[in-house]
């Protein structure tokens, strides 16, 4: 098998970090600069200091040196709109305004885009760093609402937007147009469009699976020329990238990098979105795309001179997916974890995280201390020098210093699903058509979740129900099998 290391040379070709880069004059805002930079569905296991093997991943893998890895670290979600709105309220999915999945069209070009949005006022991360003296821009896929609602993100405090409003249209690589703040922008060469989700048949070529213009590339180019632009006021830049969400789509040189002799055979589209000559391959070569992408927005940092004044943090929104071609057991994409992406066990929801920060993170350290996405918003606030909003997060900036925090409670429901761990306990409590199913796990002992300590351990499960109703609210607009308990 075609192991890492056999990659180095043409993957130094895609890495800007390693680059050589002429550095201007040192420029030092009087506050930290903040890139926040979101994957799309990868994996605990997916980047080579989490232990992957086999995808190139030497930008990332160079600020864990740099910085400090996250261990213990859980996204919002097992799902994208729900993880995302629980970074940017500071509330978990016991609480947030959206608790799922939720799309306000369907599927073909003329189809209303967006999901369900983010009500006016809502207090945010941007809009409270908006009002603190930031400059504010969100990069990638938004999914928290579409054209004409109250969810765009010019109206939740950012400045620039340039991206995908809904994470439908993100299926494909190869829009017809992207936004940039709220108008539409039409992409060169993808005049025509077409389903990210179709099979592959007698009459089809791969080729009909791409256009003139790969939207990450417009998005990375937008996003360089924000900082290029704003190098000399503080900024706060959000880059959530689409990588490695499906369909796979990546242009054939990146492909190239990765072994012919990895797929014997094409994904056909028999498991949803697009079919792919080369689907292992593509994806590893997506992954390797998003470190590409991390070492841009580095390097443009570094050519600006604000590197030094920056705090970068490089995290996933959810678990790996399991459909669309993607082959979680060859590339271990949940390291070892059980469960995956739209899942409550740890392979859903703990997310490789590394944390930079020169002068106030120290290099190659690592933090086991249980964190979650909503803590971002106390966490980047306190960086800013200003106070957030009520939320059910805290700050990590005890962890980056080297100290603990104190232990809680961490809440997290999804669908028929409801999770809560305190400690080294986990509990996950699933409705059934003949009631609720009830999993115990010590994750200090049993990390994979492999024994259900549940019946042994009855006054565990009673404390931690009662503390983990105790931390939900019921929503009217994502209604739940929890809310009878709740009453």
């Amino acid at each position: 098998m075609f192991k890492i290391t056999q990659l180095l040379t043409l993957s130094l070709l895609y890495s800007p970090v390693f680059a050589k880069t002429t550095l201007k004059q040192s420029i030092t805002p009087t506050k930290p600069n903040i890139v926040f930079i979101l994957a799309d569905d990868l994996g605990y296991g997916e980047v080579g200091c989490f232990g992957q093997e086999f995808i190139r991943t030497p930008n990332i893998d160079q600020l864990a040196r740099e910085g400090m890895l996250l261990t213990e670290h859980y996204s919002g979600s097992p799902v994208c709109a729900s993880s995302r709105c629980t970074l940017l309220t500071g509330k978990h999915t016991g609480q947030a305004i959206v608790r799922n999945n939720r799309e306000l069209g369907g599927w073909g070009p003329s189809e209303p885009e967006g999901q369900f949005p983010l009500p006016q006022g809502a207090p945010t991360i941007s809009t409270t760093l908006q009002e603190n003296g930031y400059t504010t821009a969100a990069f990638g896929k938004w999914g928290l609402g579409g054209p004409e609602t109250s969810g765009l993100p010019n109206d939740h405090g950012f400045d620039v937007f340039y991206g995908y409003l809904c994470q439908r249209v993100a299926h494909n690589y190869y829009p017809t147009h992207l936004w940039k703040n709220t108008e539409k922008e039409m992409l060169k060469g993808n005049e025509d469009w077409f389903s990210a989700h179709q099979k592959f048949d007698e009459e089809s070529s791969f080729e009909e699976y791409s256009a003139a213009t790969y939207a990450p590339d417009r998005i990375l180019e937008e996003t360089v020329a924000f900082i290029d632009a704003n190098a000399k006021d503080p900024f706060f830049l959000y880059f959530a990238s689409t990588i490695p969400h499906v369909a796979l789509q990546i242009p054939n040189e990146e492909l190239d990098l990765y072994p012919l002799d990895w797929d014997e055979k094409p994904y056909l589209g028999d498991k949803g979105y697009l079919p792919h000559k080369r689907p292992r391959a593509a994806y590893a070569a997506m992954i390797t795309r998003f470190d590409t992408e991390v070492g841009t927005i580095l390097a443009a940092l570094k050519r600006n001179g604000i590197a030094e004044n920056t705090i970068v943090v490089v995290t996933s929104d959810n678990g790996p997916s399991w459909v669309g071609g993607v082959d979680m057991e060859f590339f271990k994409s949940s390291g070892g974890l059980r469960g995956r992406k739209a899942q409550l066990f740890e392979g859903g929801i703990k997310v490789p995280t590394v944390a930079w920060w020169p002068k106030h993170i120290q290099p190659n350290t690592t933090n086991d201390t249980p964190s979650v996405f909503w803590d971002w918003y106390p966490t980047l606030t306190k960086v800013a020098g200003a106070e957030c909003e009520d939320t059910n997060g805290v700050s990590l900036l005890p962890l980056f210093a080297g100290a603990s925090l104190p232990e809680r409670g961490l809440y997290w429901e999804h669908g028929k699903v409801q999770a809560y761990r305190q400690g080294e306990w986990k509990l996950i409590r699933f409705k059934k058509k003949e009631g609720i199913e009830v999993m115990l796990f010590n994750l200090q002992d049993d990390p994979n979740e492999t024994s259900n300590l549940a019946d042994a351990n009855p006054e565990i499960v009673a404390r931690l129900t009662v503390q983990a109703m105790a931390a939900r609210t019921v929503s009217d607009d994502f209604p739940s099998f929890l809310d009878r308990e709740k009453k």
